[in-house]
């Protein structure tokens, strides 16, 4: 553990508080205009902004200045885990988010489908976001067509829309390495990027993503959309200290997409059952509700927020977060001791990608002193009695709000 975890570990104590931590992924934005108003700063969010008035605000850097974080280093910081410390990669995240089990050895890499056009230029890194559904028929094909690579196994997964999972086993052999370059080069009107070991124990893992990419784009050679494959992320298995022994609350995840559950079952969180699909948030209350009774600590997870972003589509985000705003009452009606809302990183529509701003962190308790922010808005973040914080500060103050920490020292 690190220091901090230790030293929360030896405070920490249960009570019957409850905390309920909402993640609104890539919540922060930027404006499309110069002194213009940010996603969130325009949507219209009456409940936000009530529960702001009442609450304290800060910014939070979930990595460092300037250091653009991934969604598994933003979302191990919130959970109070250094993300330079504990690093895990995308594949091992989202595997074991849909039930894979890594053995050692093994490497997990998350795969993205993408469109790629003449001379293998990448048009979509995302193939238009095809349906589950197609994505299941596209993951058949691969099934189908590469089984295995000289001898090493491949298991083909789908996660959802444009992701799938890619698994290489060591099958009783030696270590498959993770140290390698990513293909997604993660911009288009390039080709993909060819992966390249960095260390000898990966010189083979590099050779079989490789010749994935070559046999995976001639088996969808007669896909119009979906005839490309990208990967980042490789991973093998990683091991994290307990949720629940560090901070003494037993922890319960309310998300929809692999990597986000993946995550929390990393760190000891029981995975809630969530109907519906990821865009229907109702299914995500009613496990709440439904649950309320079972836990003391809750990650709520609200992904569109993100993917709209991503998109590069401003209103379409800004819709997302209204429609947050709307089910906000619902979640207050539980009455939470403690409730945060955050983000995991920031996903600015102006840039259609994942950014290094820091975003609008939210904590309501009875124990907050007056603040001076009016909104829950990036700029009004930055006036708050929180300050600019690290996102290691997020769950100590959490606990601490929730009265579950006892006294340092004599």
């Amino acid at each position: 553990m690190s220091d901090l975890l230790d030293t929360i570990r030896d405070l920490a104590k249960k009570t019957d508080s409850k905390i309920l931590m909402v993640v609104l992924d890539g919540i922060g934005g930027l404006p499309l205009e110069l002194n213009g108003d940010t996603e969130l700063a325009t949507a219209k969010t009456p409940n936000l902004d009530a529960l702001a008035r009442e609450s304290q605000l800060g910014a939070v850097e979930l990595v460092g200045a300037g250091i653009t974080p991934g969604s598994g280093p933003g979302h191990l910081s919130l959970f109070g885990y250094d993300p330079l410390k504990y690093v895990v990669g995308r594949g091992a995240l989202s595997a074991v988010g849909i039930g894979v089990k890594l053995g050692a050895g093994d490497v997990a890499v998350r795969g993205n489908f993408a469109t790629l056009g003449k001379d293998r230029i990448v048009d979509d890194r995302r193939a238009g976001r095809p349906s589950d559904e197609k994505n299941a028929e596209i993951v058949g094909k691969l099934r189908a067509a590469i089984a295995d690579i000289d001898g090493t196994p491949v298991e083909i997964y789908t996660e959802s829309e444009h992701r799938f999972v890619v698994v290489f086993r060591a099958d009783g052999g030696p270590a498959l390495g993770a140290n390698l370059s990513d293909v997604d080069p993660q911009a288009t009107g390039v080709q993909p990027m060819t992966a390249v070991a960095h260390d000898d124990a990966s010189v083979k893992t590099a050779a079989l993503v490789n010749a994935f990419v070559t046999r995976a784009e001639a088996a969808l050679q007669g896909e119009s959309q979906v005839n490309g494959v990208l990967f980042r992320g490789y991973s093998d298995v990683p091991h994290f200290p307990s949720f629940d022994d560090a901070y003494q609350l037993r922890a319960a995840c309310i998300a929809s997409y692999p990597m986000y559950k993946g995550l929390a079952s990393l760190v000891g969180m029981d995975v809630l059952t969530v109907e519906g699909h990821e865009d229907a948030l109702d299914g995500k209350v009613q496990a709440l509700t439904d649950n309320w009774s079972k836990y003391d600590f809750f990650y709520f997870h609200v992904k569109k927020t993100d993917s709209t972003g991503e998109d590069g589509d401003f209103q379409a985000k800004v819709k997302k977060i209204e429609l947050f705003d709307q089910l906000l009452p619902r979640l207050l009606a539980l009455n939470p001791d403690v409730i945060a809302i955050v983000g995991d990183h920031s996903t600015p529509s102006k840039l259609a990608t994942h950014s290094w701003h820091p975003v609008p962190l939210l904590i309501h308790s009875q124990y907050g002193r007056k603040d001076v922010a009016t909104r829950y808005t990036e700029d009004e973040a930055l006036r708050g009695s929180l300050g600019l914080r690290r996102g290691t500060d997020v769950m100590p103050l959490l606990m601490a709000n929730a009265l579950k920490l006892n006294k340092y020292g004599a």
